[in-house]
C-alpha cells in the first residue's frame, strides 16, 4: 500500500477495511488481536500460529505487548510499543492507516477485571467513539472515548503499532519525541502526577507514576508510588500484567515484599511464568538458592522460551 502523508489534524471519520476478525479462544485475545492486526498487512495466520509461539501453554494468563511486537517482527514487520498515548495521536496514526493494538482493562463483571486487547480501525468524532475489532465482542465495536480512556489509562495508555518499512517515516513523524524510551516516560510521569494531584486517590495514576518512574531507574520514588496505589486498592489481577512493583521491590531491596506478591499471584493462578521468575529473584536474593532454582524451573516449565528465567537458572546453576 502506498506510504500515506501525514496530515496535520485528522480527519473527522476514519474507517479502515481489509481485517480478518478472530473469535479468540479461551486465554488467547492476544495472539488473536495480533492476527487480526496483521491480516490488514496481509498475513495469512491465525490466531492458533501466533499462539503456538508466544504462549506454549494454552492457559497463560499473558502475553505482553513486546511480545506481540516481536512476533510482527518476525513475521516481517516492523513493530513499535509505546506507553502514554492520547487519543489524538490514535486518531493520526488512523488517519494515516495504521490500525493500533491497545492495552486496555475489561470488566465483564464487578470485581473480575482483566487485561484485554483491541484493535482500533477506526473513529468518527461527532459521535464520539472509536470503532474496534474485538476478539470477545465482534467486529466494529463502537467504543466511547470517555471510556476507552478511563479502560487505558490502566495500562498507562499503551499502544503497539504494527506497519510495512515503507512506513517507518510517518510512524515517526507521528509518535513524535515519544520515540525516545527516556523522553516518552519522562512524559508519561508528568501526565501521572497530574492525574494523582488532581485525584489523589486514584490508584492507576499513582500506579502509572511508578511504572515510569521505574522504566527511568528512579526505583526509589516508584516503590512510594506503588506503596500508594496499592493501599488505595488495585485489581485482584493487576500483577498478571504488570511487573514494575515486582521490579521496583527488587531494585530498592525489599526482597521480602517481592516474594510476597509473586506468591499472592500464584495462588490467583499457579502458571504466570513472570511471578515465577520474580519468586525465584526474591528468593535467590534472600540467600535460598535452591528453592529459587525450582522457581525459575517453574517459569521455564510454563513457557520454555522465557529468556529471563533461563538466564537467572543459568547463573544460580553456574559454580
Amino acid at each position: 500500500m502506498p506510504t500515506p502523508t501525514v496530515p496535520l489534524t485528522p480527519a473527522a471519520a476514519v474507517s479502515l477495511s481489509g481485517f480478518h476478525h478472530e473469535w479468540q479462544t479461551w486465554n488467547n485475545c492476544g495472539p488473536a488481536t495480533l492476527a487480526m492486526g496483521l491480516s490488514y498487512f496481509g498475513f495469512q495466520g491465525t490466531q492458533v500460529d501466533v499462539a503456538a509461539v508466544l504462549k506454549p501453554d494454552p492457559e497463560d494468563k499473558n502475553v505482553g505487548p513486546e511480545e506481540l511486537a516481536a512476533y510482527a517482527r518476525s513475521q516481517g514487520f516492523e513493530a513499535v510499543v509505546r506507553v502514554n498515548g492520547d487519543l489524538g495521536r490514535l486518531k493520526q496514526l488512523l488517519s494515516n492507516g495504521l490500525p493500533v493494538i491497545v492495552e486496555m482493562w475489561h470488566t465483564p463483571r464487578p470485581n473480575d477485571g482483566m487485561g484485554h486487547y483491541r484493535l482500533l480501525i477506526g473513529y468518527d468524532d461527532d459521535a464520539g467513539h472509536f470503532i474496534a475489532h474485538d476478539s470477545l465482542n465482534g467486529p466494529n465495536v463502537q467504543v466511547p472515548y470517555g471510556p476507552f480512556d478511563a479502560d487505558w489509562r490502566v495500562f498507562n495508555r499503551t499502544y503497539v503499532v504494527i506497519y510495512i518499512p515503507d512506513q517507518a517515516e510517518v510512524v515517526a513523524a507521528i509518535v513524535g519525541a515519544d520515540m525516545d524510551d527516556r523522553a516518552m516516560y519522562e512524559r508519561a510521569l508528568e501526565v501521572a502526577r497530574a492525574e494523582a494531584i488532581m485525584s489523589p486517590e486514584d490508584a492507576f495514576a499513582w500506579f502509572n507514576a511508578g511504572s515510569s518512574l521505574t522504566a527511568l531507574g528512579r526505583h526509589a520514588e516508584a516503590t512510594e508510588a506503588f506503596d500508594r496505589a496499592r493501599t488505595l486498592g488495585l485489581p485482584w489481577r493487576m500483577l498478571w500484567y504488570q511487573f514494575g512493583p515486582f521490579e521496583a521491590y527488587y531494585a530498592a531491596g525489599r526482597f521480602d515484599e517481592v516474594l510476597a506478591l509473586a506468591e499472592a499471584n500464584l495462588r490467583t493462578a499457579g502458571n504466570l511464568e513472570e511471578s515465577h521468575y520474580y519468586r525465584g529473584l526474591a528468593l535467590e536474593a534472600l540467600g535460598q538458592a535452591e528453592a529459587a532454582r525450582r522457581a525459575y524451573q517453574m517459569a521455564l516449565k510454563y513457557n520454555p522460551d522465557f529468556t529471563p528465567a533461563a538466564e537467572a537458572l543459568a547463573s544460580v546453576n553456574s559454580p
